[in-house]
């Protein structure tokens, strides 16, 4: 997904190296939603031939974060993660997941985020987050 002049480009191509592990695509940020998808395989198992948790977390924080920061973008500011509660319903040996944030708050200073991981193939949610965000001024000299 590309960027607009208030929001940058939060692509695959342009994430950091940690973020682009995860493999969360984004297909679609709203001010109040967020959408996309993760192919997850091996290069993201435990020892224990399962996909680790941080995986999990890490797209509930993307992609909350992404939501959070879109919804205040106009206003120069960012959303900044300050609490993520990650559950881990099922164990998963890799899958195609999708991913689903909702905002249930957004005030002026905090936002709360939902994010849903759903298994693709079978309609499982995997996972599920709850993210709290603050709302801070963007830095000088980025979009």
């Amino acid at each position: 997904m590309t960027a607009d002049a208030k929001t940058p480009d939060v692509s695959l191509e342009k994430a950091s190296r940690f973020v682009a592990a995860s493999g969360f695509v984004v297909e679609e940020v709203t001010a109040t939603s967020v959408r996309g998808y993760a192919e997850l395989d091996e290069n993201h198992y435990t020892p224990w031939g399962v996909i680790h948790g941080g995986v999990y977390t890490t797209i509930v924080e993307s992609a909350g974060s992404i939501g959070a920061s879109h919804a205040v973008a106009e206003r120069g500011e960012f959303a900044v993660g300050v609490h993520n509660a990650t559950d881990f319903l099922r164990p998963s040996t890799g899958a195609c997941v999708s991913v689903e944030a909702n905002a249930l708050h957004q005030g002026r200073t905090q936002q709360l985020w939902e994010v849903i991981i759903t298994d693709s193939a079978s309609g499982k949610q995997i996972s599920r987050g709850q993210l709290r965000l603050q709302n801070v001024p963007m830095p000088e000299g980025s979009n």
